[in-house]
């Protein structure tokens, strides 16, 4: 009776752990084709809401953001019991002071760009209008059904058994633990957001430390496959992307085995949010176990503590609330205060200057159109791609379209969501990494340029 019994029980965390992982994956990280384009299953189900809601999606995040902003007001002044007792709404609005000030210029500027309230340098389609309307959007759809399922790569075991595989690649390349691989994947396979929130809530829950946190956070948010495309088409070079793909990704990769090796990154302490969790497994292989069986044994204990499906959709719903209402208003007032210095000022061409002679050296025609683009991606990823359609020199359009996604840190969203996250790179931290990233991967590019043309 007790072999039986314990066969039943191995059998119900053998389940528990394969089916819930497998769905993660399909949903997280399996390339499908779907309207010509290659995504995945949660970017279709994000873009079937935007199909749904679309012309609601600005209003209903402004309200979210203002909600936020109340919400954040009265735990700071009145101080209402109900918040104080619910862990979570306190953490959520209980920040400190300089978000506090964010949030409220978020939440200007949202109603700002609304109503058409205000100087127009705010609202305009270029600024504050394509955060409200073409940005955040996409935001809302993407965390809706990204932080819903996000328990599934977290709480069944995957972690524990694709980390466990890959600790002995993920450790000396990149100095992280094998289960970020995990974070990695869903960002390159997927999209950056991803990759930030499933990197935040694994910093908060004790699994990295600062250091793993902010590396995985600024080396591996890559943009989705499907806006990779988007950005070389803009340029008018959409015949090109296996190259342009290959070189983004070998240039990324690179990129992020230099990066966590030189500072700011490589001061990060190791250290960890609160405590170390108490289910973080360490990165060596107890004898008598090969990585396979290693890894299995963990995802089946960490399947054996899984609860039911109650717990499974309130944790998705924290996920969710804690996106939407600890991004959005970041992103709004980060991101369009970039976006008018991007706009209405020369602050970016007169950054992009000391970046001439460097081109000129690489033999990079053009260079001075195209140093006009290296410094802007800061605001926004999509702008060097959009300023760069006019330069004449395919091999110059072909390296600002590459160097911008290589950039990585862009405030718009990945800058923004990295800021408004528990993970710990301040706003001085993102623009030393944006310029370190620029600078390792534009001769990368440059060689892959002169190698294609």
């Amino acid at each position: 009776m007790e072999q039986f019994l314990q066969k039943e029980k191995f059998l119900k965390r053998l389940l528990t752990f394969i089916l819930p992982s497998l769905l993660g994956i399909f949903l997280f990280m399996t390339p499908i084709a779907y309207n010509d384009n290659i995504t995945i299953p949660i970017a279709v189900l994000a873009g079937w809401v935007q199909d749904l809601l679309g012309a609601y999606l600005p209003q209903v995040m402004t309200v979210i953001i203002l909600v936020t902003m109340i919400g954040t007001i009265l735990i700071k002044t009145v101080r209402p019991n109900v918040l104080n007792r619910n862990p979570f709404l306190k953490t959520l609005l209980d920040v400190p002071p300089i978000w506090f000030v964010t949030r409220i210029l978020g939440a200007i500027f949202a109603v700002s760009v609304l109503f058409q309230l205000g100087p127009e340098m705010i609202w305009s389609e270029n600024t504050g209008g394509l955060l409200l309307y073409d940005l955040l959007p996409v935001l809302f759809s993407v965390f809706l059904f990204a932080g819903l399922f996000l328990p599934l790569l977290l709480n069944f075991g995957l972690l524990e058994f694709i980390g466990t595989l890959l600790t002995k690649i993920m450790r000396p390349l990149f100095k992280l633990p094998g289960r970020s691989s995990i974070d990695c994947i869903a960002s390159w396979l997927g999209d950056g957001t991803i990759g930030v929130l499933l990197t935040s809530k694994q910093y908060e829950e004790g699994f990295y430390t600062k250091r793993e946190a902010a590396i995985i956070g600024t080396s591996f948010s890559v943009v989705s496959i499907t806006f990779c495309l988007v950005v070389i088409s803009q340029v008018g070079l959409g015949h090109l992307f296996v190259p342009f793909y290959i070189t983004i990704t070998a240039a990324g990769l690179i990129t992020a085995f230099i990066a966590p090796r030189i500072p700011p990154l490589s001061r990060k302490p190791d250290t960890y949010f609160t405590a170390k969790s108490e289910e973080y497994i360490e990165d060596q292989i107890p004898k008598g176990y090969t990585p396979l069986t290693w890894g299995f044994s963990q995802a089946l204990a960490k399947a054996g503590k899984a609860r039911g499906l109650r717990d499974f959709f309130l944790s998705g719903t924290k996920n969710i609330l804690d996106m939407w209402m600890g991004v959005a208003p970041i992103v709004m007032a980060l991101g369009t205060l970039a976006l008018i210095l991007a706009e209405y000022t020369p602050i970016f061409q007169y950054l992009g200057i000391p970046f001439i002679p460097l081109l000129e050296l690489l033999q990079v025609p053009e260079a001075k159109a195209a140093s006009e683009t290296l410094v802007v991606g800061f605001a926004d990823m999509f702008l060097p791609s959009v300023i760069g359609a006019g330069i004449e020199s395919e091999m110059t359009r072909f390296i600002v379209a590459s160097v911008s996604v290589t950039q990585l840190i862009y405030m718009s969203e990945v800058g923004g969501l990295l800021l408004g996250s528990k993970i710990p790179v301040s706003f001085w931290e993102l623009i030393i990494i944006f310029l370190q990233r620029t600078l390792i991967s534009l001769p990368i590019v440059a060689l892959a340029a002169h190698m294609i043309f």
